[in-house]
């Protein structure tokens, strides 16, 4: 195995170089457990922890290893090294952090695919479909859904969703797949390419797990069956993991039962892009598209040439995105307010010595 197998390339390389981190080792985290990292080199796995220079430095949690990550490393035992430094990323994929006003977390990091994986029986839910939509846009990594269980459906009515999926999200490559009949995996397979990194996304439940094992083409994965009572599988995955195979590079995510948005504007317009296309010819500039008179959207909403659910939906989560950006102005201010606070505490400390 190369390092190119697991996601390395020139970028960075690059980058590595301009750290002058060239005398470290360099591998990518395919697991963690609170402080305690798995990374994986061309020749070896790590059992891995923080130096305290970078563990006491970052000014966010954010900044902290996460999975997908390449790392520089310097090994001090056999099996055992230190993590000195985190390589800039090429992309980020993040949500609201649950709980936690104006706060982002990271998903992984390094993502060129997002696999969102939703299945069409009781999961079945466009609206959800696009905020993962949103994560992808956001992180500037290719989206690609993936609509699991068909065998537990008929045909026809596979076909209708199918349809409204396509009049919803456009532009989105959508694959119907049943890892009980292996139906779809062919067309996966094909969208595979050795050395790039493919995330997968969806709650917990719809075969995320499952998928891998049939990609794969063994056990690697626990999976849970299905329960009769809830017509959908248990939920098995309990952290993100790295898995590197023939054809690319796995990561595997616990359920999220919220998908929460944050304030990066450059995802939702490109989820809503007919919606934003039609706010251009609304009469007034700051048109919120809700009541005002000359909204070139309320006019495609009452003339049935606007999905009055995609609206809908639009407009729940550009509230939800602008609660977003006013907490984290917030939480900046605050931060901004106790540092002065220190620093003048500081000061007056060292006043007083004199």
């Amino acid at each position: 195995m190369t390092l190119e197998d697991l996601g390395y390339n020139t970028d960075f390389e690059e980058s590595r170089k301009k750290q002058n981190l060239d005398s470290f080792g360099v591998g990518r985290v395919i697991l963690l457990h609170r402080d305690r990292y798995t990374v994986k080199t061309e020749s070896n796995e790590f059992d891995c922890e923080l130096v305290g220079n970078l563990r006491f430095t970052v000014t966010d949690k954010s900044e902290l290893p996460a999975v997908g990550d390449w790392v520089s490393i310097s090994e001090y035992d056999d099996g055992k090294a230190l993590i000195h430094a985190v390589l800039p990323r090429n992309s980020i994929l993040e949500r609201k952090a649950v709980g936690k006003s104006g706060q982002t977390q990271v998903i992984a990091t390094n993502i060129d695919f997002g696999l969102i994986v939703q299945s069409v029986n009781r999961d079945f839910n466009i609206n959800r479909l696009e905020r993962y939509l949103t994560i992808c846009n956001t992180a500037k990594i290719e989206p690609i859904i993936l609509l699991s269980k068909i065998d537990l459906i008929k045909k026809q009515r596979l076909e209708e969703l199918l349809v409204q999926v396509r009049e919803r999200i456009k532009n989105v490559p959508v694959i119907a797949i049943s890892n009980q009949s292996k139906m779809g995996i062919d067309e996966i397979n094909s969208k595979l390419i050795r050395g790039k990194t493919y995330c997968l996304l969806g709650s917990s439940g719809v075969g995320k797990s499952t998928l891998i094992n049939t990609i794969i083409g063994e056990k690697l994965m626990e999976t849970g069956v299905i329960s009769e009572g809830i017509d959908r599988g248990k939920h098995v995955t309990t952290h993100r993991e790295l898995i590197v195979f023939e054809n690319g590079v796995l990561i595997d995510n616990p359920g999220m039962r919220e998908v929460g948005i944050t304030d990066a504007s450059d995802g939702f317009e490109m989820t809503f892009e007919d919606i934003l296309n039609l706010a251009q010819d609304c009469k007034y500039n700051d048109c919120t598209h809700s009541n005002e008179d000359g909204c070139a959207v309320l006019t495609a909403l009452e003339n049935d040439t606007l999905n009055s659910e995609l609206y809908e939906n639009f407009l729940k989560m550009e509230k939800e995105r602008m609660h977003f950006e006013s907490n984290a102005q917030e939480r900046k201010k605050k931060g901004k307010d106790l540092g002065k606070l220190i620093k003048r505490i500081k000061k007056q400390r060292r006043n007083n010595k004199f």
